[in-house]
């Protein structure tokens, strides 16, 4: 997915949380619903989680520099990790203790129609951004399965809003569910439990998001598939005998560094040597546009071998 795609996603969810996170509040002030409070909570740190991404996105475009020769790719990936933190010990840890305190310390819901209000407001705007970003994440997982694209998707922009906005229509469902048992019941502590159940539902949330982009943070290398193709394209050289290594890493999500070891043949000359490597720069960049940098080793196969095993 391009950069654009992913910022229109990231405003359309920051635009919403921001509104749906100011009635909620204010619904909560007035009717005193702990589960309320949590979704507005929710909302609030989504709406931290939003500017926090657009800032990651904005860092990562800087140019390379001398103290940073890859770029600054990487700052998407990191900021991404802190979302997830974020939205574990603000979004889970304040739902769920709160949750608590109300189901020790229980009070009465006053007027729970302005909360079905703000709910289903709610509900119609944060289903309106899920469903958005469900669009374009369509348009890139081609024929994976969701969870493969996760997966083995390089941008977290993407997935981490996808995974909010899911875990926010959740929570919504709990938060109006818990408040309809409270009144129907007339037993408060079902608007505590809500509470509890929304922040389990976020914290869940985040040790997903958070693993996911661990790999990508600590650099999780390109699809199989284009180091297999990096590979049949090194084999196809006359100069070379053997293909030892073809190593990769994403520095961001769009930028792919490449490392290829290789076995030149014994009578290739060092012009032959240069031209396989213009060559192969020129043939996988053409085919793969975010690989940006590729360097080629030139090692027998036998100091490969004692080295790997060192």
């Amino acid at each position: 997915m391009s950069a654009s795609s992913s910022k229109k996603v990231i405003y359309a969810a920051l635009a919403g949380n921001t509104l749906i996170a100011i009635t909620k509040f204010i619904a909560s002030a007035m009717t005193g619903s702990s589960a309320m409070l949590s979704e507005g909570i929710h909302s609030l740190v989504d709406t931290g989680n939003q500017g926090l991404l657009l800032y990651g996105m904005k860092q990562a475009e800087k140019p390379a520099s001398p103290e940073f020769p890859f770029g600054h790719g990487k700052e998407i990936y990191f900021w991404s990790f802190v979302v997830a933190i974020l939205i574990f010990a603000l979004g889970a840890g304040i739902s769920i203790y709160g949750g608590i305190t109300h189901i020790i310390h229980p009070s009465e819901i006053t007027d729970p129609l302005i909360n079905y209000i703000v709910l289903f407001l709610a509900i119609l705007f944060e289903g309106s951004a899920f469903f958005f970003a469900l669009k374009e994440f369509k348009k890139v997982k081609g024929q994976l399965t969701y969870l493969e694209a996760v997966k083995r998707g390089k941008d977290p922009s993407m997935f981490v809003v996808l995974f909010e906005d899911g875990a926010a229509l959740l929570g919504l469902m709990v938060a109006l569910l818990g408040i309809w048992l409270t009144q129907v019941t007339g037993i408060v502590i079902f608007d505590g439990i809500a509470s509890v159940v929304i922040g389990i539902i976020l914290g869940l949330t985040a040790i997903w998001m958070a693993v996911e982009t661990k790999g990508l943070l600590i650099g999780e290398s390109a699809d199989p598939e284009i180091v297999q193709a990096i590979k049949d394209m090194v084999d196809e050289l006359d100069a070379i005998e053997r293909t030892n290594e073809v190593l990769t890493m994403h520095m961001g999500p769009e930028y792919i560094l490449v490392n290829v070891s290789a076995d030149f043949a014994s009578s290739a000359s060092s012009d032959d040597v240069e031209g396989s490597i213009a060559a192969l720069d020129k043939r996988v960049k053409a085919r793969f546009p975010l690989v940006k940098r590729l360097f080629v080793e030139a090692e027998s196969r036998e100091h490969f071998l004692n080295t790997k095993h060192t």
